[in-house]
């Protein structure tokens, strides 16, 4: 008799091109056909995402139910069988894009107010900002993940090696990140004794509290962190970096995940735009306040807003933007034949999707003359960008990676129940003023507290108990199957990673770990480790939280094997 564990759900996607859908999902229904399963569909894409959470604008004929509520639930149920192919994070322009796109097939949808000016306006834009970023994963990702790449596609990559350009050990490019002042430097990290509940407060100087956000549920066992970045640092910290690529002739880059931190890192790169023009945006503040124009979405927002402008007034301004790049280095492009650069929008430089093409093309990037050169990968925050430093500090000593020798680096994922970073969207505020920001348990007692200035970028992330103890129990699990070394990459210099560090030592011991080697390092150390087996053909499991398991498993997979195709000169289309 057929079980409800007899159905798979098989989701439509933005990113996943239709052929996927085409082609793929054929195949699969061939196999479950003959197996007495069911595959089903169910769009949960970007549009999809806007026309479900819009019905009272739409006629009955367009209306959609909420695809990714339904998942959601279902995923927390022992039954559930989910593919879920790639999907997009939107960033802003993406989102109003697409509802400029629907309003054209005739979709009445509201547009995006980025400035609402009413309640009404305020409950468009809540709605819109739950189906921007990182809105999909988080829902349906109730479990840890293990990521790795069959075997078939693994021996293909080894027969039909991809091109992998040479790197120089003279290479000028290199990898920066703060050294204070960032998420890193200023994170606080404790492990809640008793399930609780708790708000997140800011007090002013004036002595006023404001209640950012309250009814934070904490349960006995899980870690709660707190941290910020100062704006005053990160500004101070870009324009060095801008001068320090001027001076060593090399290309200016900015990577960031402003799709997955949808609050956090789009302020950061708003940043980034504001510093490289800001001859641009000192000359003309007013006009672009009175335009609307908001550097969180790169420069293509100026571009877009100033076409309201009278011609004389527009082109003015489009030559002082020029005439910043004779003042500042090269930018590094995204599409150099459109010019596009790399602060045109914050989607186009998802780290994990830009930086692994960085070490394929020898550690290059396209420059504006359409021609790759040496470039400054700026990664602001040091928690993981010491990752990165090791890669192209590997490379410039011992040269590319070989797609038909080297080995692999699969991965174990701390990633459920929106663990870290992923769940960091609803707790992640910019300073309304000089003051404190502070975690304030129900017993009045405070968790954790900041001093911030005006502007500063301050964020609490959970990781729950259960979680931890599976994801250790999968990297052991994974280390007995495979034989191959399970590196959890925890630095004991970093807060949260010395709390995770005291779990993962306490359940370690309640597995047979008898002839595996297991080790707990830093990012960085863990890095090196691997990349050295990966050179010598051998396998690593690195053991990650869900911000790293992003990073490493585009990086790895994208330098062992061909990618899905892209732009020529993008780093993400």
């Amino acid at each position: 008799m057929a079980s409800k564990a007899d159905k798979i759900i098989y989701t439509k996607t933005d990113e996943a091109p239709m052929l996927a859908t085409y082609s793929f999902l054929p195949i699969i229904n061939a196999f479950t056909k003959a197996a007495g399963v069911t595959v089903e569909l169910r769009d949960i894409s970007l549009a999809g995402r806007v026309i479900a959470v819009f019905p009272e604008y739409l006629t009955p004929e367009q209306k959609q139910h909420d695809a990714l509520a339904e998942l959601g639930e279902m995923a927390k149920t022992p039954e559930a069988n989910i593919i879920k192919l790639p999907n997009i994070s939107a960033s802003i322009p993406q989102l109003v894009a697409t509802i400029k796109e629907l309003q054209k097939q005739g979709y009445k949808l509201p547009d995006y107010p980025e400035n609402p000016k009413d309640d009404k306006e305020k409950d468009i834009k809540a709605r819109y900002d739950k189906v921007k970023g990182s809105a999909v994963n988080p829902v349906l990702r109730e479990g840890n993940s293990d990521r790795r790449a069959p075997l078939s596609v693994k021996a293909y990559a080894r027969k039909h090696p991809h091109k992998m350009g040479a790197w120089s050990s003279d290479s000028k490019t290199h990898v920066s990140h703060m050294k204070g002042g960032d998420f890193f430097s200023n994170e606080k990290s404790r492990t809640i004794p008793a399930a609780t509940t708790a708000k997140i407060e800011f007090v002013g100087a004036d002595g006023k509290t404001t209640v950012l956000k309250e009814k934070i549920a904490l349960q006995a066992g899980e870690v709660l962190d707190a941290t910020f970045m100062s704006v005053k640092a990160l500004r101070t910290f870009l324009e060095e970096q801008i001068e320090d690529a001027k001076a060593k002739g090399v290309l200016f880059s900015l990577h960031m995940k402003a799709t997955m931190m949808k609050i956090s890192d789009p302020k950061i790169f708003g940043h980034g735009v504001t510093v490289y023009y800001k001859d641009v945006f000192e000359k003309h503040g007013e006009t672009f306040k009175k335009l609307g124009v908001d550097p969180d979405n790169g420069l293509g927002d100026v571009y877009a807003k100033i076409k309201a402008l009278p011609d004389e007034q527009r082109k003015a301004i489009e030559a002082d933007i020029q005439a910043v790049y004779q003042k500042r280095p090269p930018m590094a492009m995204v599409n150099s034949d459109k010019g596009i650069t790399n602060l045109h929008v914050p989607s186009d430089i998802i780290i994990d999707a830009s930086m692994p093409p960085v070490i394929r093309d020898s550690g290059k990037m396209w420059n504006p003359a359409g021609q790759l050169q040496d470039v400054k990968c700026v990664i602001p925050d040091a928690s993981y960008a010491p990752v990165y430093h090791e890669v192209v500090e590997f490379c410039k000593q011992k040269g590319q990676f070989d797609p038909r020798t080297m080995g692999t680096i699969p991965n174990v994922g701390l990633m459920a129940q929106a663990a870290e970073e992923y769940g960091s969207h609803d707790k992640t505020f910019k300073a309304p003023g000089n003051g404190t920001i502070r975690i304030v348990d129900a017993s009045g007692s405070i968790l954790h507290e900041h001093k911030v200035e005006e502007g500063d970028i301050w964020r609490a992330c959970q990781v729950k108990d259960a979680p931890i103890q599976d994801w250790v129990k999968l990297a052991v699990t994974r280390a007995r199957a495979t034989g191959a070394p399970a590196v959890f990459w925890l630095n004991k210099d970093r807060a949260h990673d010395a709390e995770l560090i005291k779990k993962v030592n306490a359940y370690l011991p309640k597995h047979d770990t008898t002839g595996l080697e297991i080790k707990i390092t830093s990012p960085a150390e863990a890095c090196r480790f691997s990349i050295e087996r990966m050179k010598e053909g051998k396998d690593t499991i690195p053991c990650t939280g869900n911000a790293l398991r992003d990073d490493l498993t585009d990086l790895f997979p994208i330098s062992k094997m061909e990618p899905a195709p892209r732009c020529a000169r993008s780093s993400r289309c």
